[in-house]
């Protein structure tokens, strides 16, 4: 075990990143398509929207013909038809022409503006043919969408790697895509080590704690957009793991193994990682905290991981750590998936930290006389409701001592 303690700092990490492997690729349909990640690039086969179409009702006018109208000097229009929604015009507008407009109704050729309904006053009743008093000017674009102005053809709509949300299916719908390519959800097999552990279902004896790192991981791993087996629990020896992520890797894409992961007489982890086929250890020991115990070993082009057994020590090397690699294996971009904002807030007292490390606290958001605050939540690795209560991890710098009360800090949600 000499050498543990020559940790890998969190950004030679992640520099491992892509060397791992991506699941394959499936077809689905566009209704099922909402957290996949797009394998193909897709571009834009006609203009969106593919005519111009007004925004509000009333009168679809060529903006030049309202310029200077007022009440005190009204221009005067006369009414060449109306269009319909979902129709096309029939008709063109010549200069001193309008025609009535619904919204989303398409304007007419001659057409570059529409002018509200609430401004405009008919001395022949509206009629068709008859004229009207416009009360303002409509500049040309106004209360229109241009054809092409949301996507022109031939642009790239999405590209390969971006996860689906809800506006991006709305856009594919948009274009009648009505199925994609996308990367399999890749299968992360879970394994829980230790002789103290037992299930949910059974009393835990003096000694014992139930099986808590298996339901948080899996609950991490499918907000990662995976899908998550549990190999059950592993007891503290060295045939039992083996044959436990044996079976893991027979069929998954990536493992993890909660527990085993520090120096210690009965920690088999490392040893077995280190004898299973095709394998290299990259990591063992992460210059982070909590999570410093971690392992990571590349079985062919597979990730097998050994985490820290303190529940809030495994759930934060996930986030900060496995997530990417995740990220990676679902065919994701860089940052795909993660949180696309931080939260900026004041922490609310000194935060101690030794250098050489990053130390990730845990902290819980407040809203006070219009400023967000930072509370930290102090409390040992091993102790669940740190994390229930937190909102959010402060990273704070290898180099820093710490941080003082006051400080603006950068909080991750979690």
């Amino acid at each position: 075990m000499e050498g543990f303690f020559s940790v890998t700092e969190l950004s030679r990490v992640l520099a491992y990143v892509p060397d791992f492997g991506r699941v394959a690729t499936e077809t689905v349909e566009l209704p099922d398509a909402l957290g996949r990640v797009l394998s193909e690039d897709l571009r834009a086969d006609e203009d969106l929207p593919p005519f111009s179409r007004s925004t509000m009702d009333g009168y679809a006018v060529k903006g030049s013909a309202t310029f200077g109208a007022s009440e005190a000097n009204p221009a005067y229009l006369t009414v060449k038809g109306a269009i319909a929604m979902g129709e096309s015009p029939a008709f063109s507008l010549m200069p001193g022409e309008c025609a009535r407009i619904a919204t989303g109704g398409m304007l007419p050729d001659g057409a570059d503006a529409v002018i509200m309904i609430e401004h405009a006053e008919g001395l022949d009743d509206f009629d068709i043919g008859g004229t009207i008093e416009v009360y303002r000017s409509a500049a040309p674009g106004q209360h229109v969408i241009q054809k092409g102005e949301d996507v022109q053809k031939g642009a790239t709509l999405l590209t390969r790697g971006q996860r689906l949300r809800s506006q991006e299916i709305g856009l594919l719908a948009a274009f009648g895509i009505a199925s994609i390519s996308v990367y399999r959800r890749p299968l992360i097999g879970i394994l829980s080590t230790g002789d103290e552990v037992v299930t949910l279902q059974e009393t835990p004896l003096p000694g014992q704690i139930r099986d808590i790192n298996t339901y948080t991981l899996s609950g991490l791993v499918r907000e990662a957009g995976a899908e998550p087996r549990s190999f059950g629990i592993v007891k503290d020896d060295y045939d039992s793991l083996q044959s436990g992520i044996d079976q893991a890797l027979a069929v998954s894409d990536m493992v993890l193994v909660s527990g085993g992961s520090s120096v210690g007489t009965r920690d088999f982890t490392i040893d077995v990682f280190s004898n299973l086929p095709d394998t290299a250890i990259l990591v063992h020991g992460i210059s982070i905290s909590p999570g410093k115990p971690t392992i990571l070993a590349r079985v062919g082009n597979r990730a097998v991981w050994g985490l820290p057994g303190h529940v809030t020590s495994a759930m934060v090397v996930f986030s900060q750590v496995v997530r990417p690699f995740i990220d990676h294996v679902s065919g994701g971009s860089p940052d795909s998936g993660r949180p696309s904002r931080v939260i900026s807030a004041r922490l609310t007292r000194n935060i101690a930290s030794a250098q050489g490390r990053i130390d990730f606290i845990r902290v819980r958001l407040m809203a006070e006389d219009g400023e967000m605050w930072a509370a930290p939540i102090l409390g040992k690795s091993g102790l669940i409701h740190t994390m229930v209560k937190a909102d959010g991890l402060v990273a704070v710098g290898m180099n820093a001592e710490g941080l003082d009360r006051d400080a603006v800090v950068s909080v991750i949600p979690v």
